[in-house]
């Protein structure tokens, strides 16, 4: 997803917009400060610590006719370098309620933050999600995913804001159209998540475990179940092992977690990619996954195999392919977004000419174009 906007709105004018919204407006704020990617220019930021000021504020901007960004955790964001020039909407709506057999979690709760209590709760499901960064109104939208399970899988509904309408309402999954690392709210600004229901087991175990790396660490076997938290820390270390787990200190956290997505290929062409593959690195195995409309590939594999190591290009480069998990695109801590551009631009091309296959960014640009 693309967001773009060339208007720039007068501080004062939003200022006096949302004086009864209940947001607190902030001018100039680097959106640096607020992405994971730490990178981002300046912009107008209306912070709404509950969800009431949430759908008053973005009903105000929509009525006004001022672009709206929303922002939860920054996690899934490449920011332009000039910022953006409406206004920035933060989530910080923070409440969680845990029942017997689901958990309700405002959007802007910490989603590693929701896993944990349910955990902690001895409850199960939620597990194989540990350790991803980023709002609970997120996963949703992006269909999270991680070592085997998807939010599609576990969701119950999903409290909305129509923005063309202004109406609040629950929606089933079914009317989300999931996919791969999609959903119909992921292709469209018309709605704005307020909160996620998730269903758990009650009996605090595991959601059987599909995912090779993770059973084989857990030294089990293909769909059984463990307990939760014993699930949860082991995916938290194998997730720390790629730099996938935000830590200050590690410069390999600081990006938007895997920049691309695996590529899914239409059966038709699934001859025509391995015969290209094996044109270039020789007769070997290809990671592959059955998926609905073809076979999906590992976007990892394929970047190594294009040339692209860990680390790449060097040392001295502000931006780089994490030392850990060539899926990542990593500021070294001076990076700008257009660093993050040309390195994204240099990956998903040197694929296409070796392999015939286009990369697709994972994150929401904004001011930006790949």
């Amino acid at each position: 997803m693309v967001v773009r906007t060339s208007q720039v709105v007068p501080f004062d004018e939003v200022s006096e917009l949302l004086t009864a919204t209940g947001a607190r407006v902030r001018n100039s704020v680097p959106l640096a400060e607020l992405t994971t990617l730490r990178v981002g220019g300046p912009a107008i930021v209306a912070d709404c610590a509950s969800t009431d000021a949430l759908v008053a504020t973005v009903r105000a901007l929509d009525a006004a006719g001022i672009p709206v960004l929303l922002l939860a955790g920054g996690s899934n964001l490449l920011v332009a370098d000039a910022g953006f020039g409406g206004v920035v909407v933060r989530i910080a709506t923070e409440d969680v309620r845990i029942e017997a057999d689901h958990v309700i979690a405002e959007a802007g709760a910490n989603w590693d933050a929701v896993v944990a209590a349910t955990v902690q709760a001895g409850l199960g499901g939620l597990e194989c999600l540990s350790g991803i960064p980023g709002s609970a109104g997120a996963t949703p939208v992006q269909n999270v995913g991680a070592y085997g399970v998807e939010v599609a899988q576990l969701l119950r509904r999903v409290r909305l804001l129509d923005r063309p309408s202004g109406a609040v309402r629950w929606v089933e999954p079914e009317e989300l159209g999931f996919g791969y690392r999609t959903s119909v709210l992921k292709h469209s600004d018309r709605a704005v998540v307020l909160g996620v229901e998730f269903a758990l087991r009650s009996d605090g175990s595991s959601a059987p475990l599909r995912y090779r790396e993770l059973y084989q660490a857990l030294d089990t076997e293909e769909g059984r179940s463990r307990p939760a938290a014993e699930v949860r820390a082991a995916v938290l270390r194998l997730r720390a092992s790629k730099g996938m787990v935000l830590d200050p200190d590690d410069h390999d956290t600081w990006s938007a977690g895997s920049f691309f997505t695996n590529p899914v290929v239409p059966a038709q062409r699934e001859a025509e990619v391995r015969a290209a593959v094996a044109a270039h690195v020789g007769d070997v195995t290809i990671p592959s996954y059955p998926a609905p409309d073809g076979v999906k590939f590992s976007a990892g594999w394929l970047i190594e195999r294009a040339g692209f190591a860990k680390g790449f290009p060097g040392p001295q480069a502000p931006a780089r392919l994490s030392t850990k998990h060539t899926l990542a695109l990593t500021n070294r801590g001076a990076a700008t977004a257009a660093d993050l551009v040309e390195l994204a631009r240099t990956v998903r091309d040197g694929v296409a000419e070796r392999f015939g296959i286009r990369l697709e960014p994972e994150p929401v640009t904004v001011g930006v174009n790949l």
